[in-house]
């Protein structure tokens, strides 16, 4: 005999299932964005430009403000959703880390239930069914609560990545991103794909657009009213400027002592022609040809040869300079003297005595003039560097120093300096000698390197440059700077030296 059939209708199939009935409740707060610490010592940033405005709204990761520090610049995102209610620090003026940067108003989701349903145990009350019913609207179903769309984490596999016409999403550094907009261009999307990795855009690719022919729009004044001709104008130091006005006072807290000689480059120049003829393809990479050379080293790997290694375009060069040989010799006298490889430590009590700290590696910072002051950014364990490295890495300093502002970053300039500072002054001036100044943190000496000349030395001709050196005399004796320099001689003199040494 067959059962009877009953047809259940949704409504009362709702009803016999025990569906608890949650309804989440969400409010909206005003939270301050502070500036977070962003390290290296960092304690105040200026407030470069605001790509949001007040009642605009922002997503997760989007872009809120570029702030530049007295060594980089850095863009700062969103950490969440919401709007704009009040930007607090204005273009311009300086934040101090920890401090409000504007507010935002966002949502936030309350998971704590209004209305509850209780499943009620048979054994606690047999009277009562297993499940107690749940009242429901007359249509039997909740409507649904339709949230707007949340951005992917970048790292989220699933990311389908940026798309292309968004300037926000455009690869960029920050100084790109500002030497663009003070050129007229608002929007960086018009230049994809750039000419660096993964599309990125460069500055050359900005300089390339401008000059085929776009209109430039002159950045805005700062003082909002044209200085009329003959005027004196009063200008506030940039943060840059402003930071080495500082060095400069603390400066005078060392105790300098000079010493100055002469080297003979003579030896070393008679190198550079051969050297410029072997510079690794990394650094001078060759012209791309249509078809591959029919005898080459790599036709051992046949028609998929592996992806050589190449250098970043902005430390490509096709010409090898002195100060590269002038500096891995240097390198090599630090080696032989460990004082000059120290660097003194912080006292956490004055009455404290001073340490020194020693290091394996000979770091050499080097003086960098920029548009908006002067940068001292480290090339690290120079001992263990090619000439071709270094020149590399002299290059790319200069790339970063073009920009405006300056592109250089925590890893240019750590936090921890170098010990022996380098300033090229005679590849500016004719100046042969100099006094230059060591500043705290700056390491235990510094030298200026002037023009070199040649001279006559008996029935021969020899080149010649000064060098002006500065050392921190609580640390470095007077015999121990002349010596120091006497061996640092030896090898730019001898350079057969550094061809034994092998490093």
């Amino acid at each position: 005999m067959l059962g009877r059939i009953h047809c259940v209708s949704r409504r009362n199939l709702y009803r016999n299932i025990p569906v608890p009935h949650v309804r989440f409740a969400s409010r909206k707060t005003v939270r301050p964005f502070l500036l977070a610490d962003i390290g290296e010592g960092i304690t105040e940033c200026e407030v470069i430009k605001w790509s949001v405005k007040p009642s605009s709204s922002v997503q997760i990761f989007d872009p809120l403000c570029e702030v530049q520090s007295d060594k980089a610049s850095v863009e700062i995102t969103s950490p969440y959703d919401g709007i704009i209610k009040e930007i607090l620090v204005k273009e311009g003026e300086i934040a101090k880390v920890g401090a409000g940067l504007c507010l935002i108003e966002a949502t936030e989701e309350d998971d704590s239930a209004q209305g509850s349903a209780e499943v009620t145990s048979s054994t606690s009350n047999p009277e009562l069914p297993v499940s107690k019913v749940v009242e429901t609207p007359k249509d039997g179903l909740s409507p649904p609560v339709i949230s707007p769309p949340r951005r992917k984490h970048p790292l989220d596999p699933t990311n389908e990545g940026p798309k292309i016409g968004t300037d926000a999403h455009v690869l960029a550094t920050p100084s790109v991103r500002h030497f663009a907009r003070h050129s007229g261009i608002m929007d960086l999307s018009l230049l994809t794909p750039g000419s660096g990795r993964d599309g990125r855009i460069e500055r050359a690719d900005v300089e390339a657009y401008l000059a085929r022919g776009t209109e430039k729009v002159e950045p805005k004044s700062t003082t909002g009213t044209p200085t009329p001709s003959g005027e004196d104008v009063r200008l506030e130091l940039g943060r840059t400027r402003y930071a080495m006005w500082k060095s400069m006072k603390r400066s005078l807290e060392i105790p300098h002592f000079g010493y100055s000689s002469t080297l003979d480059l003579t030896a070393l120049n008679s190198l550079l022609p051969s050297m410029n003829s072997y510079i690794p393809q990394q650094f001078n990479p060759p012209p791309a040809h249509e078809y591959p050379p029919p005898i080459s080293p790599d036709a051992i790997w046949g028609s998929s040869p592996p992806q050589k290694s190449t250098a970043a375009p902005n430390s490509h060069y096709s010409r090898l300079t002195m100060l590269p040989l002038l500096l891995k010799a240097l390198s090599r006298a630090m080696q032989e003297w460990p004082i000059f490889r120290s660097s003194l430590n912080p006292l956490s009590n004055p009455d404290d005595r001073p340490c020194l700290t020693v290091r394996q590696h000979s770091d050499i910072a080097v003086a960098v003039s920029t548009h908006t002051g002067l940068y001292t950014p480290v090339i690290q364990a120079v001992d263990r560097k090619s000439p071709y490295e270094i020149m590399g890495e002299l290059r790319q300093f200069q790339s970063l120093g073009r920009q405006t502002p300056a592109g250089f970053t925590p890893k240019e300039l750590p936090k921890r300096g170098a010990t022996i500072s380098v300033s090229n002054v005679g590849a500016v001036g004719k100046g042969e000698w100099a006094a230059p100044l060591l500043v705290p943190g700056g390491g235990v000496a510094i030298v200026a390197i002037g023009r070199a000349k040649w001279v006559e030395r008996g029935n021969s001709k020899h080149l010649e440059v000064g060098v002006s050196w500065s050392a921190d005399h609580r640390i470095v004796e007077g015999a121990e700077m002349a010596a120091f320099v006497e061996s640092w001689r030896s090898w730019v003199e001898e350079p057969a030296r550094l061809i034994a040494d092998g490093r």
